[in-house]
């Protein structure tokens, strides 16, 4: 069996996985991420050594949230973790015995989903992650698409709204604002301090203390019918559909699969999804049509996808070399 190992570098936790050429895990391992970014290439190398035991991997994996060189080695930028210009793969590589190849996570997770998940049945494929922000990878023609330098798929990062909400990124009106799991949060939190007619059961959830209204509780709320919660949910699906209309207007893709936190709201989200989607696409009449689906893998994708391109990828040197 051809195994190799997936690495999922978040901003809490690093996790890590054995997976197999058919894409299962077989073994999974997890460490919170250490304050000092300095200290990640050894705690990878720990849950390596962990994972492998008495197995023989063919190689590691890893996603990491940020821009990615065209080395497959080096992270230029990373939102969450204190990284410039960062050897990862090389200092990973310098510790352990395999080969290593970095990816970006949206990419990883997006190859995840074209070799294993809802894209097992297209050659074309757009994953557009939704969580605290929005990512995204694409799939042509059966191979990763990473741009001229690395850095392609920031899509969360397309302006949709001119002079829209200030982003994080320095801009104004990014699709994030509008479509991910942090805009349903905050528009859910505006109507409570706003004291609107309808925000009973979020006033009741937050019970003095907005931290309590997140993503998972509105769409808790939203299943057991509460009016705002679900009209909430309609909005972030709008948004999302907007966006990937354009985003279907320059790739082409055949399957838009959504992957993240939301797939947890089912049809209260894909139903005004798919009609923004629908209704915003250019000469929909005379087009092929993407199909639109929920992503497969859920959060596994990431390590499944880096575990998997670590088999197909160029690597940096192992030790030694």
């Amino acid at each position: 069996m051809n195994l190799s190992i997936g690495v999922d570098i978040g901003g809490t936790k690093i996790a890590a996985g054995l997976v197999s050429e058919a894409g299962d895990i077989l073994d999974s391992v997890a460490e919170p991420t250490p304050d000092d970014a300095t200290k990640i290439p050894a705690v990878v190398a720990d849950l390596v050594d962990r994972l492998t035991g008495d197995e023989k991997a063919s190689g590691i994996g890893i996603g990491a949230a940020g821009f990615v060189g065209e080395d497959r080695s080096t992270v230029r930028f990373a939102p969450n973790i204190d990284w410039r210009e960062e050897p990862l793969g090389a200092e990973v590589a310098a510790l352990v015995d395999l080969p290593v190849v970095v990816e970006n996570d949206a990419n990883a997770a997006a190859w995840g989903e074209f070799r294993f998940g809802a894209g097992e049945d297209t050659d074309d494929l757009l994953l557009i992650t939704v969580g605290t922000g929005i990512g995204g990878g694409i799939v042509h023609r059966g191979r990763l698409f990473r741009g001229g330098f690395g850095v392609a798929a920031e899509i969360g990062h397309m302006r949709i709204v001119p002079d829209g909400i200030l982003c994080g990124c320095g801009q104004r009106g990014c699709y994030e604002q509008y479509g991910s799991g942090s805009a349903l949060v905050r528009d859910a939190r505006e109507r409570v301090t706003n004291r609107d007619a309808g925000s009973e059961a979020l006033t009741a959830l937050a019970d003095g203390d907005l931290a309590r209204i997140t993503g998972p509780a509105v769409t808790r709320l939203a299943q057991d019918g509460d009016p705002m919660s679900v009209d909430l949910l309609a909005d972030l699906g709008r948004w999302i559909g907007e966006g990937a209309a354009v985003l279907a207007t320059v790739l082409d893709p055949s399957v838009i699969a959504i992957g993240g936190g939301v797939g947890a709201a089912g049809d209260l989200l894909m139903t005004h999804l798919v009609e923004a989607f629908e209704t915003h696409l250019p000469a929909r009449a005379h087009r092929p049509q993407a199909a639109l689906r929920l992503a497969a893998l859920g959060n596994e994708a990431g390590i499944i996808g880096a575990a998997d391109l670590a088999r197909t990828e160029p690597t940096t040197s192992t030790r030694g070399a």
